[in-house]
């Protein structure tokens, strides 16, 4: 593996700071994906140099996430299938679909999708669409939310354990609107072994870390219990560096 120190930063102090800044994610949105665009880039620093990298990212975030990437240097292009709809969006660099991503094999130094996976019917195909794209020797870099763990139903959590149709309903119902995660629509039962199994089974991919991308380095272990995984991992991270 060819991967940096990244014990120092992974610390239950770093956990506990991310939570809290979860917890205002509807008040100070701001705040919490700037933290979330932070945590990113430092996650990725610790298994490439991002400075003078290209970086795609699949599903572009909020416009935290472009200044935190510009910030370490990196040539950083966000691609959506519109512009966002978040209020602290901004407009994506490239309009296209993770399915068939509008770049060149073999083009990219980094190609990252954070919290888009469940939200796709065919996790599988983006994810061979982000290999195709990478350079050899480039990272690869997928998150994405368990279906089974306490927000796999986003905002209809945790009614989302009672079933994803039950749980949209309900929100309907008491909200006044639909949400905008619908099961089976735009949100689908991601799950972390799943993920693990592909991520293993591809014969052009190094798999670098396989980990629980919100917890410190000690609770890495908890991805490798079946059952629990998807329970406890809450989000897994991947990431792959191309052969």
């Amino acid at each position: 593996m060819n991967q940096r120190p990244t014990r120092r930063y992974r610390t239950a102090g770093r956990s506990l700071r991310l939570f809290r800044s979860f917890l205002v994610e509807q008040t100070d949105p701001d705040r919490f994906y700037g933290d979330l665009a932070d945590d990113t880039v430092a996650l990725l620093s610790g298994h490439t140099d991002l400075a003078g990298s290209s970086v795609l990212d699949v599903g572009a975030g909020p416009r935290q996430f472009a200044a935190a990437f510009a910030g370490a240097g990196a040539l950083y292009v966000g691609l959506d299938v519109a512009v966002g709809d978040l209020v602290d969006a901004a407009a994506p660099d490239v309009v296209g679909v993770g399915e068939r991503l509008p770049f060149a094999d073999a083009s990219l130094d980094v190609v990252m999708s954070s919290n888009v996976m469940e939200h796709v019917p065919y996790p599988g195909v983006v994810a061979r669409e982000m290999v195709r794209v990478v350079r050899p020797g480039g990272l690869v870099f997928i998150s994405y939310t368990a279906w089974a763990s306490p927000w796999g139903g986003h905002e209809t959590s945790p009614w989302h354990f009672l079933g994803g149709e039950y749980a949209a309903r309900r929100y309907e119902r008491v909200q006044g609107r639909p949400p905008k995660n619908r099961f089976g629509t735009s949100m689908f039962a991601a799950r972390v072994g799943d993920g693990m199994r592909w991520a293993r089974a591809q014969p052009d991919l190094v798999v670098e870390e396989l980990s629980p991308r919100y917890h410190p380095d000690w609770a890495r272990a908890v991805v490798e219990v079946p059952g629990l995984r998807e329970v406890a991992t809450w989000n897994l991270m991947m990431v792959l560096r191309r052969r």
